[in-house]
């Protein structure tokens, strides 16, 4: 009587127990992840690489050695080494001709001269200004002048520089804006002052020398 209430009393308590959790392997679980990543990894890559500009269905794979064995027109040579080109190429691996009459671009063009020479132009309108700013000491917009544009200016002055004349005065002129910023950084107003007056100075003669 005994053993049958304890075996009731203990089938009921199982009753209430929580069921039993199914541990997954950790290894399944890294396993699956990097598949999933691996997967995602691949369809970004197939919608993103384009379609093959020379291929066609039913033909055999397009290739070439040096431009001499195998087909010379393969995109995959870079315009397999000057051998469909109607032009002698800057180098066999190379896609672009020689420089020349027949170029986009010649060096030197009408364009880029008027271009450059405007740069310069509003170089000296900047440079006009600051005299003005060293009085008042506002050493910001000093250096503001003689950082903002002077990029374009030294472009242009090196660009346009072609004598052994203009080059000296080239290189003055930015050792001279480079002193005005020194001296502006420095709160020096005197030095500031001479080294602007040079730098102006200096752009005007090599315009006059061009």
């Amino acid at each position: 009587m005994k053993l049958a209430l304890v075996a009731t009393l203990a089938v009921s308590a199982s009753a209430f127990a929580p069921a039993p959790v199914a541990k997954t392997s950790s290894a399944l679980q890294a396993e699956s992840g990097r598949r999933e990543a691996m997967a995602s990894i691949a369809a970004a890559g197939a919608a993103l690489l384009p379609a093959a500009a020379n291929a066609a269905a039913g033909e055999s794979p397009r290739f070439s050695v040096f431009g001499v064995i195998g087909d010379g027109g393969s995109y995959s040579e870079g315009a397999a080494y000057g051998s469909d080109q109607s032009t002698p190429l800057y180098s066999p691996y190379s896609v672009y001709g020689n420089v020349g009459g027949d170029s986009l671009y010649v060096d030197g063009n009408s364009d880029e001269v008027s271009r450059k020479k405007g740069y310069i132009a509003e170089s000296q309108k900047r440079l006009s200004l600051l005299p003005g700013y060293v009085e008042k000491k506002q050493w910001f917009n000093v250096k503001d002048e003689l950082t903002r544009y002077m990029y374009e200016t030294r472009g242009a002055v090196r660009g346009l520089a072609k004598s052994p004349e203009q080059k000296k005065i080239a290189k003055d002129f930015f050792q001279a804006i480079e002193e005005a910023s020194l001296q502006a950084t420095l709160k020096n107003q005197d030095k500031c002052a001479a080294a602007s007056a040079d730098s102006a100075k200096l752009l005007d003669q090599f315009v006059a020398s061009l």
